[in-house]
Order: structure tokens, then C-alpha cells, then sequence
């Protein structure tokens, strides 16, 4: 039985909130449905345009840097603001409801995806600073900022959410794209400095949890490349839903549901996908070239249960009884765990 709700979406090619040097296209559950317990949005920036000061009430927010360098500046319920600078590969984590702003620090263009840890999220639960100061009277605002009414009024009438400013003077990261692992900070981790896993002639994983970024406690971020016809197993996650955007190559991803109810959708780059907590699944490269994945767990722990490693895990005599099998092919069942296949 065919599942009736896609777990597909073209993020990429939906029709983008546009502003002053600023693009996004954000996919809640509004737009797909399947997608319950995760949130996503392509965001881009060019150099000194910056995603203004703002908050989120109902999520807290996972970003990965897919091209260029920006910078962010967030501050906390005890009054410290801390400020990183952002490359290729970088991630970052926000608490729900803390202040933050981003901007593009050039030469080019910033693109970086943004996951949230609530399906329901959307920009109506964001709250951004010039909408914030822009309805409430004057007179407080003007006492509030320490300026008079009449330059109260020269403030925006309403929410900029995307503006220009200058290019920032902080190119550090400019002469060093992959950042050393020792530039950990509390809300950065250069994820593509990390030695992935390595399965030969399949591919790669990189993964970042809380264990490696305490201060991400609600999502786990994962980096997959899978070579040309790679196989990532079958397995699902116990502990999390699953969102992927397909940055590079294209994909078939086959999900099961249970009681007979299964999908299989195919993928292109900018393409997302979503699978539910404990559905089994499988991510499969079915084009010429490299497919690069990025996945986001709504958990701050990394869990997987492989197939290959469950059926390895019992007699073989189990095995053949549970398929119906003769014990010989059931010795031709995966002795070891093999996550990704080439």
C-alpha cells in the first residue's frame, strides 16, 4: 500500500520572500504536510545584508553554512552576547527564544539552511525588532531608546526583517575556509573539520550532537555523501524525526510506515524530504555524480538501529525460522553492520 502524503517538497523552487540584499523560502507544515516535527528554510545573504535582530517564540534554530561567510551576534537571558564568524560547512544553534541577528560578511553571497525543532514553526512566531518597536506608543519607545518622539519617527513603520547594511571589517574566516577544530564556540562547530566516517567506495558520514556541541540539546545535525549507486541501509531512528535537503546529486529514498503502508519519493538538489520517529528508511544515490545530504534530527542525541546489525545480532537458526529460510541462505545475511553499501 502507497502512502497517501508526499515526503517530498521542492524548497528550492518555491516562490521566495525577497528583501533588501536577502532571499529564504521556509517550509513548514503548512507546506508539507508530512513534515510534523521539523521545519526548514533556505535562507541567502549577500555581503552586509543581514537577517534583522529577531527571536523565535516556539523553536529553537540549527543552521549549516552550504556556501560563503556571515556572521551572527546572539544574546543570552544572563545579558552576555557572544559573536562568531561563519564558513563552508560551520554550524550553528540558537535557543528558542533568544535574540539573535545575521549577516552576510562577503565577497559573495551567504546561502546556509536553517532547521527548526518545531513543524508548527513559521515567520508568525518569529519576532523581529523594528516590528517590536514599530507598535508600541512613541512616547515609549522614545523613552525606552533614550531619543525624542520626532526621531522615533524616522524609525521603520513596521517589520524590515530583511535590511542592507555595510559590509562588516571581519574577514578572519576569509583566509582560512576550513576552520580548525579548536575554533569550537559555545554556538559554533566547524562541522567539516571533523573526520568523518568513512566507508570505502560508499561514502561518508559527519555527525554533530550534543556530546560534540553541548549547547545543541534539541537537534542533531548529520553530513552524508553518497558515491554513485551507494546504498545508506536500511535503519530508522527511535528517538527523532528525520528532515533532509539534498544539496548536491539525486536520491531515492524509500520510507515504510508500517502495516503494509510505503513510500518511495526521488530527490534533486534543493529538494527535502522528511521521515517520521521509528520509520524504517532507506537513502539510495541514484545518479552519476556525488549526492551530498544534509540531515536534522528534532533530538540532541544521535540514534540509529541498522538492519544489517539486527539480523547479525541473532543465531542464524532464528534467522532462517523467522524468514522461512534454509540456514544457508540465511548465513548469506549480513555478518557485520555495513551502513552505507557501495
Amino acid at each position: 500500500m502507497t502512502s497517501s502524503i508526499s515526503f517530498r517538497y521542492e524548497l528550492e523552487k518555491k516562490q521566495p520572500r525577497v528583501g533588501p540584499g536577502g532571499i529564504t523560502r521556509g517550509a513548514s507544515v503548512n507546506d508539507f504536510p508530512a513534515s510534523v516535527g521539523i521545519a526548514g528554510v533556505s535562507m541567502r545573504l549577500q555581503p552586509g545584508a543581514m537577517r534583522e535582530l529577531h527571536w523565535h517564540a516556539n523553536a529553537a534554530e540549527w543552521a549549516y553554512i552550504v556556501d560563503g561567510y556571515c556572521r551572527t551576534t546572539i544574546i543570552h537571558p544572563d545579558g552576555n552576547t557572544y559573536t562568531d564568524s561563519f564558513g563552508p560547512g560551520d554550524v550553528w544553534y540558537f535557543p528558542k527564544g533568544y535574540g539573535h541577528v545575521i549577516q552576510g560578511l562577503g565577497p559573495g553571497e551567504c546561502h546556509f539552511i536553517l532547521i527548526f525543532d518545531n513543524g508548527n514553526f513559521s515567520e508568525d512566531h518569529t519576532f523581529s525588532i523594528t516590528d517590536f518597536i514599530s507598535h508600541v506608543p512613541a512616547a515609549v519607545a522614545a523613552q525606552s531608546l533614550g531619543i525624542t518622539e520626532d526621531e522615533v519617527a524616522q524609525l521603520p513603520k513596521g517589520e524590515v526583517y530583511f535590511a542592507q547594511g555595510e559590509v562588516p571589517d571581519d574577514h578572519s574566516l576569509l583566509s582560512d575556509p576550513r576552520p580548525a577544530p579548536q575554533l569550537i564556540s559555545m554556538h559554533r562547530y566547524p562541522l567539516h573539520a571533523q573526520q568523518p566516517r568513512r566507508i570505502p567506495g560508499g561514502g561518508t558520514q559527519r555527525v554533530v550532537s550534543a556530546a560534540e556541541f553541548p549547547i545543541s540539546t534539541t537537534i542533531t545535525g548529520s553530513l552524508i555523501e553518497l558515491q554513485p549507486g551507494a546504498l545508506r541501509e536500511l535503519h530508522w531512528h527511535p528517538n527523532a524525526d528525520e528532515w533532509q535537503y539534498f544539496i548536491s546529486g539525486t536520491a531515492e529514498v524509500g520510507i515504510f510506515l508500517a502495516e503494509g503502508e510505503a513510500v518511495t519519493e526521488y530527490f534533486n538538489a534543493g529538494d527535502v524530504g522528511y521521515v517520521p520517529m521509528g520509520a524504517g528508511h532507506y537513502i539510495k544515490n541514484t545518479g552519476n555524480d556525488l549526492c551530498k545530504i544534509l540531515i536534522g534530527f528534532n533530538s540532541g542525541h544521535y540514534q540509529a538501529l541498522d538492519l544489517s546489525e539486527w539480523l547479525a545480532g541473532n543465531p542464524i537458526d532464528l534467522i532462517a525460522g523467522n524468514f522461512g529460510i534454509p540456514k544457508a541462505l540465511a548465513d548469506k545475511f549480513p555478518a557485520t553492520k555495513n551502513f552505507i553499501i557501495p
